[in-house]
Order: structure tokens, then sequence, then C-alpha cells
């Protein structure tokens, strides 16, 4: 366990807390909703890449500075804030106060567009950005050039098994008013832009079920229809080994270690959203005429159908997929740009 502390006086920005990954939703905007607490009481986790002000156009940085930086595709602007910033759940955060000429929002809160808005209520050091507005995930960013890590004599976090990760709660993809989970959305996101980029560039043939619901349509819509072609498959704790092309693994909340399936091409997805698609069955959100036949399961009181289809988040895709290698090859490229030019007829939010 450790406390982060203001490098200008040393006072204690934090309550004890103990390191996670970053979760996958964590940068992701979700409408106009006043969205929850981004980390769990007593976590953080480390963002690598640059985060905040100031920010230069494409046109300004060029396609050698940006792949340097680990950037193959154009996007419309890069972050030139610090690397490694922090979060943090906003009830872990002491001794800091608002900056109130730094205090921008839209509408319902703070946004964070004019860098650093708390600074050290002991020595006025700017030292984290507080973001809890319509559309974000509520939050404390520190700045890493503000903060320093001081360890404590605390038992540290225990970290989960794999079979006690099952043991979880579920994360459900449909929320209680209809609404898919912003978080299964963004998980799915990310993920096909790594699916994409193990295809190949060949049809990518999915297993009906969850796995199907969730990355079929953005399958069929940017892969070719013809052969060849390649299987995909879940491979992961509590599943039986198999031989496939592609597997699609969990990966770990705590650790961030994705599960090793044995296949050169394994796809990382959030481990609360592989559960569910791994051990929930085809349990979804189809209501069926006459008796239920043998498998399906019979929830009571039955579990929310959605009110629209599945889609997926275009900004955390384009987001994923310009930061993978491949993603120079013609083809996948012009599939990037093809999402990038917003055709209407692929399964995204726009």
């Amino acid at each position: 366990m450790i406390v982060f502390t203001c490098t200008g006086c040393d006072a204690s920005l934090t309550l004890p807390v103990s390191q996670v990954a970053l979760p996958v939703h964590a940068h992701r905007k979700y409408g106009h909703e006043l969205l929850p607490v981004l980390m769990e009481p007593g976590t953080y986790a480390v963002d690598p890449e640059p985060f905040g002000p100031p920010w230069r156009r494409w046109e300004e940085i060029g396609a050698e500075e940006a792949e340097a930086r680990g950037v193959y595709a154009p996007t419309y602007a890069l972050s030139y804030g610090p690397p490694g910033v922090v979060a943090v759940a906003l009830g872990d955060v002491r001794g800091t106060v608002l900056i109130p000429e730094r205090c921008d929002g839209l509408c319902c809160g703070l946004d964070g567009r004019d860098g650093p808005n708390l600074a050290c209520a002991q020595c006025g050091h700017a030292v984290a950005t507080l973001i809890d507005d319509c559309g974000y995930w509520q939050v404390v960013w520190l700045d890493p050039r503000a903060v320093c890590l001081l360890d404590i004599n605390a038992p540290a976090r225990q970290v989960l098994s794999w079979e006690e990760l099952r043991e979880q709660p579920e994360r459900p993809p449909i929320e209680p008013i209809g609404a898919w989970s912003p978080v299964w959305e963004a998980a799915v996101s990310m993920a096909l832009a790594h699916l994409l980029a193990a295809s190949g560039g060949a049809r990518v043939v999915v297993p009906n079920g969850p796995v199907a619901d969730a990355f079929r349509p953005a399958l069929d819509a940017l892969l070719p229809a013809e052969p060849p072609t390649r299987n995909l498959a879940l491979a992961g704790p509590g599943l039986p080994a198999t031989v496939t092309d592609i597997t699609l693994v969990p990966q770990h909340p705590q650790s961030g270690e994705t599960w090793s399936s044995g296949t050169e091409a394994a796809v990382p997805l959030a481990a609360d959203v592989w559960m569910y698609m791994a051990f929930s069955g085809n349990r979804w959100f189809r209501p069926a005429s006459g008796g239920l036949p043998d498998g399906v399961y019979r929830d009571d009181p039955p579990p929310p159908l959605p009110s629209s289809p599945f889609r997926l988040d275009r900004q955390m895709f384009l987001h994923a997929l310009a930061r993978l290698p491949e993603v120079r090859q013609p083809w996948l490229r012009a599939v990037y740009d093809d999402v990038e030019n917003r055709r209407s007829n692929l399964p995204f939010w726009w």
C-alpha cells in the first residue's frame, strides 16, 4: 500500500491505496449521463499515455513523430501533457482545494479542459485534475510531476485468482433502464481492434451466443465475406482447452495479466465481460414464445431487454486501432479510414 504526497511540501494527498490495472473504459465518454466513479475505493491505476493539455493537431505532429509515440494512424490531435497520470477515487483524495480559475466544464461539473484544477491545501501547488462532468467517469487524475509515492506499513490488497474472479458479481450487458452497459461497449470496442489485427484481413467465424451478438455485426461489416476464414473461440480459466485460430481471453482487472491460451493470436477482453460471455450461457435478450427449450435459463425477474441494437464506441475503437502497428497494413488502414469517415452502415455510435 502507498500514499501519494505533494512534491512541494510532502503533505499526504490520498488515503492508502494499492495499484490495479487501468480500467478499459477509463477515457470513454457516454452521452450526457452522470456516470459513477471510475476507481474502486482503495485503488489507483496509472495511464502510460500523455494526459490533458497542451494538445497538438495531427498536421503539426506528422506521421514520424506520432509513430515515435506509438500512434500509427492519423488522429485529430494528441495530448502533450504528462504521461503516467494516476487515477484515484474521489473519496480517497485528501488535503486538496479547487483552483477556481480552472473549473470549466460542459454543464454539470468539471471536465479538466484547463489542466490541473486541484491544489495542495497546504502549499498551493497544483497537483491533480478532478473530472465529474456529465458523460465522464468520476475520477481524480494525480499529476505525476506534482506527486510522489510513500510506502506505508500496511498489507496490500489481495490479488484475486482467476477462480476467485469467477465468484465476483457479474457485470451484465444491459442496464436496468434497458440501455447497454457503457463498460461493455468500451471493452468490446477495444477488443475488436485487436481482433481485426489478429484476423490478418480474413473473415472471422464466430460461434453463436454472446460472443456473436457482441462481435459478429462489426466483423461481418469490416471483413470480407468470402474465404479464407479464421475461427474465434473463448479460452480461459474454467473452459476446456480448444484448438482454434484466434482466442478471446480475459484480462485480469487487478494485475492487468492476460490469460495465456497457448495460441499465438490471443485477443484480450476485460475479465468481467469475458466471464459473463463464458459462463452465462446463451442468456441474451431475446424473448421466446412457447415453452423454454432445454439449456435455456429462467430468471425471475427476467433480465432487462435492450432498448436498441448493440453498438460499439467508434472513438475507442479508433483510439485502440491507431496504436496497433498492424494498422499500417493497407487493408487495415482502409478499415480505419472507413470507420473514421463515418460509414453509415457500421454498428458504431457516432
